[in-house]
């Protein structure tokens, strides 16, 4: 079966772990493109900063960012998806994690806004390359601005494994709850999977979803990689998305996406 349109994830995979992109990946990229592949990212990052990635490697369509909550155009910037967090849940995070000293920041309009400059926001800024703005009175963002995409809670991971289920109650519904990484806890609308995203994009282009791939490495890919008509986990994803996969290839140190491409793509 042709591959025609394949999602990618970044950090840990199509990223190494010096956050480049190996210029053998790139090579197998603009040859699948070149092919007539569509190419995308799929990433927990903000628009910002995926996208400068994205031009790097010269992907070819929209990128979905921020778990799949935003899908935008790499050209004019024009928003096709967008879900934002329920108001009203927003709110209750706040407060919660007021109650409990918990770290919390926000994505609202492309900024990363956090109530206190601790060492939590400025590694996460770092990481993914990107400003930061600290805002006083963080928690009146909660009802003075609806329009929140993404928010974190940073910790150590037993520590938000544990809150997680109560979070979970506590949010309702139409709040989608997951991992990027272990010590990152991260809230979105229950449309703004990356799944959600994947099967939007597969319709935009006309796509039969039998036709898509999903490569990723971490529990916030497992919509995709499930929704997917070819769902990849690299080598070095946590164990349970490897085992739901219906391929495991090499890692993100030894080139595992150029093996995909050649393999499912290219061969």
């Amino acid at each position: 079966m042709p591959y025609r349109f394949i999602a990618i994830d970044l950090d840990d995979t199509l990223l190494t772990d010096d956050l480049t992109v190996t210029d053998t990946t790139k090579e197998a990229m603009k040859r699948a493109i070149a092919r007539g592949a569509h190419l995308t990212i799929a990433t927990g990052r903000m628009f910002d900063s995926a996208q400068r990635i994205a031009r790097q490697v010269g992907l070819n369509v929209p990128i979905i960012t921020y778990q799949g909550s935003l899908v935008k155009n790499l050209l004019d910037e024009k928003v096709l998806y967008e879900r934002a967090v329920p108001a009203a849940a927003a709110a209750r995070l706040y407060e919660y994690c007021r109650e409990h000293g918990l770290h919390l920041q926000t994505y609202i309009e492309d900024k990363l806004l956090t109530g206190e400059d601790n060492e939590k926001i400025q590694a996460y800024a770092k990481q993914s390359k990107i400003p930061y703005t600290v805002v006083p009175d963080f928690g009146s963002l909660a009802a003075s601005s609806p329009k929140q995409t993404k928010l974190i809670v940073i910790d150590d991971p037993q520590r938000l494994d544990a809150i997680a289920p109560e979070l979970r109650e506590l949010l309702g519904p139409d709040v989608h709850v997951t991992k990027s990484k272990p010590h990152y806890l991260e809230f979105l609308h229950r449309e703004g999977t990356k799944g959600h995203a994947l099967r939007f994009m597969a319709e935009h282009y006309g796509i039969p979803m039998e036709e898509t791939i999903a490569i990723g490495d971490a529990w916030n890919d497992r919509e995709m990689i499930e929704a997917a008509g070819l769902g990849v986990a690299m080598a070095n994803a946590v164990p349970a998305l490897r085992e739901l996969a219906d391929y495991v290839t090499l890692s993100n140190n030894e080139d595992g996406v150029r093996h995909v491409l050649e393999k499912f793509v290219l061969g």
